[in-house]
């Protein structure tokens, strides 16, 4: 029964890829996970010491009730006790039980408090870390998945030291003096008792070896649903518009088929824990019995009903810490399981991390790209390309989708680094400037912009958090997004959100850059800005716009030609390479592909 169960289980392992595997080799270093929950449960060094030792003084109480009562049957079957002393031995067991109950109340009240705060500093590290790491790292992992790691492995892990760490003291302290006690009173019976624990440990082995991947397993697999049920709501229009409803529900049923096998085998296994300790207790207690009365019936020295009392009672006591033990290392293996998926977090390298950064207050706007080559996902986006943007330029980049407009953008601000090349910031290389006090002075409006929730007030305060209610509405009415905020219910009140609360796509790019107007930038970087703006409106922001970039570098990105003709430089990329380069003028007269863009676009003028 056993091996068809295991077969099974090892039938179903997901196949592993080499980040996989790797990550496998962090989750079999459980020492290692829990000295790192040590040193956060060590911020509440104090209850945590005075935890401890009440666990060790209330385990060592209990210890004492079971020779208490075989001191009162030995007395009652010799006929020697009275009325007083069984009163008072009766008053010593209530007076033991009772401090064993106040001290098990306050382990636990304590134990919730030192849990928690280890916790929230977790989720705290955590969190903060997320902000330090590079753009890279969440361009490869689903945000669900994240999601999942900071509520449910954390909450996993505060549940298990709620419960686990008070259980696992206390078991091991009981187990170690019922051992020393049964010692004492007779060598054996305890020798007959200790018949059982390998038999214990193996059983306990074998379970416990498949519960340690059952649960990584399980772990893994309410990521991975997390992950795309988060990624299915946010593109629920997507979904409706290509009538794909069917195959995601398919995929999503798929996802929780794995993760349902993936519980019921981490149940199953766990579960086989408390029926083997079950079984052998009881086998223990038949034994000891039956021996104990064989040895009073032979008048074997020293063994008295007292004594086959207090080791009934023990031996109870004997397999429980075990039992409880190999219950405990089940909800232990399920909480390292998501901590070390969250500490794995913690040990991606920062943004910030890699040597010392040169901070920088005011910026010229000098630019400069020299031999740069950028591989995305094992496909060269930007293929040794050099050019130089001089302080106070407009520079634009045009040129088919996944030419590397985007990438050069994502460069300039930092959020990569190149794979060989150098950009530099007003002859600095960028990688030695500190990003914080660089992107302080940078403004980035993206194609496709987020809102947090909060009102359309605070968003746009968020380019400058320190700006007056006056000066937000100054950059709005610059940015033309004034007018239609105003016809609003609430105004600039109106609450928002990341789907943009009723805003059209132009109306949340407005906004986009009435931020990056109120944080005046010494850099300005625009990614198709005004892709998504109705032609009169385009109109109405360049004129904005002109004000904006005069005296600062702008790097703008648009497939509007029109948007760029006043540029001082256009940079014409295809295929990750630099192909033309030069002003309006300049490139038409070339007759290249600018050329060519600016008589289809002329064309497509005439016949609309």
């Amino acid at each position: 029964m056993m091996k068809k169960l295991s077969e099974a289980f090892r039938y179903k392992r997901p196949a592993y890829t080499a980040s996989a595997r790797k990550q496998k080799a962090k989750v079999e270093n459980p020492k290692g996970t829990l000295l790192r929950i040590w040193h956060y449960m060590l911020r509440e060094r104090r209850l945590l010491f005075s935890t401890l030792g009440m666990i060790i003084v209330s385990s060592i109480l209990a210890l004492v009730g079971p020779v208490i009562l075989g001191h009162i049957v030995d007395r009652f079957v010799s006929g020697e006790y009275t009325a007083g002393y069984l009163l008072q031995q009766l008053s010593w067991l209530l007076l033991i039980y009772s401090v064993v109950a106040v001290m098990t109340f306050l382990q636990g009240y304590w134990m919730i408090t030192i849990s928690q705060t280890a916790v929230y500093s977790i989720r705290k590290d955590l969190f903060v870390h997320l902000q330090k790491l590079k753009l890279a790292f969440f361009d490869k992992r689903q945000h669900g998945e994240l999601m999942s790691r900071m509520t449910n492995d954390v909450d996993n892990i505060s549940t298990t030291l709620n419960t686990s760490m008070v259980q696992i003291v206390s078991s091991i302290i009981t187990f170690i003096g019922i051992l020393a006690v049964m010692v004492i009173l007779s060598p054996i019976l305890t020798i007959i008792t200790l018949l059982v624990v390998p038999i214990m440990f193996i059983g306990i082995k074998w379970i416990t070896n498949r519960t340690r991947h059952a649960f990584r397993t399980q772990q893994q697999a309410v990521s991975k649903v997390n992950g795309y049920a988060e990624e299915s709501i946010s593109g629920q229009a997507v979904i409706k518009a290509y009538a794909q409803e069917s195959k995601v529900i398919g995929t999503f049923r798929s996802k929780t088929e794995e993760l349902q096998h993936a519980g019921f085998w981490a149940q199953t296994f766990s579960g086989f824990i408390p029926k083997w300790m079950n079984m052998l207790n009881n086998i223990s207690f038949a034994v000891i019995a039956g021996v104990g009365a064989l040895l009073i019936g032979y008048g074997c020295a020293g063994i008295t009903v007292g004594t086959i009392v207090i080791f009934l009672e023990y031996s109870r006591q004997f397999t429980r810490p075990l039992n409880d033990l190999a219950n405990q290392f089940n909800s232990l293996f399920s909480a390292l399981a998501g901590a070390e998926r969250v500490f794995g977090i913690l040990d991606e390298q920062e943004e910030h991390q890699e040597t010392a950064k040169q901070t920088i207050s005011k910026l010229r706007g000098d630019i400069h790209f020299e031999n740069v080559t950028f591989t995305y996902e094992g496909e060269p986006a930007l293929k040794d390309i050099s050019f130089s943007v001089q302080s106070g330029q407009m520079a634009a980049f045009v040129g088919p989708t996944g030419s590397g407009k985007t990438t050069i953008m994502n460069l300039i601000a930092g959020f990569y680094q190149p794979d060989n090349g150098q950009v530099t910031i007003d002859d600095m290389p960028l990688s030695e400037l500190d990003l914080n006090s660089y992107r302080n002075g940078i403004g980035v409006v993206l194609q496709q912009d987020f809102l947090f929730k909060g009102t359309i007030l605070e968003n746009i305060r968020y380019g400058k958090l320190d700006a007056t209610d006056d000066q937000v509405i100054e950059a709005a009415k610059a940015a033309n997004a004034h007018r239609f905020i105003t016809r609003l219910p609430d105004g600039y009140e109106t609450i928002v959100g990341q789907d943009g609360g009723g805003l059209s796509h132009g109306q949340r790019q407005l906004l986009s850059i009435a931020k990056a107007l109120l944080k005046d930038p010494d850099i300005l970087l625009l990614d198709e800005a005004t892709s998504s703006i109705d032609t009169i409106t385009e109109l109405r922001i360049q004129q904005a716009m002109k004000a904006l970039m005069e005296g600062r570098t702008s790097i703008v990105v648009a497939h509007r030609l029109n948007t760029i003709e006043q540029a001082d430089k256009i940079f014409v990329l295809q295929d990750g390479e630099i192909k033309e380069q030069g002003s309006h003028h300049e490139l038409i007269e070339q007759k290249g592909f600018y050329s060519a863009l600016q008589s289809e676009k002329k064309q497509h003028s005439s016949t609309s």
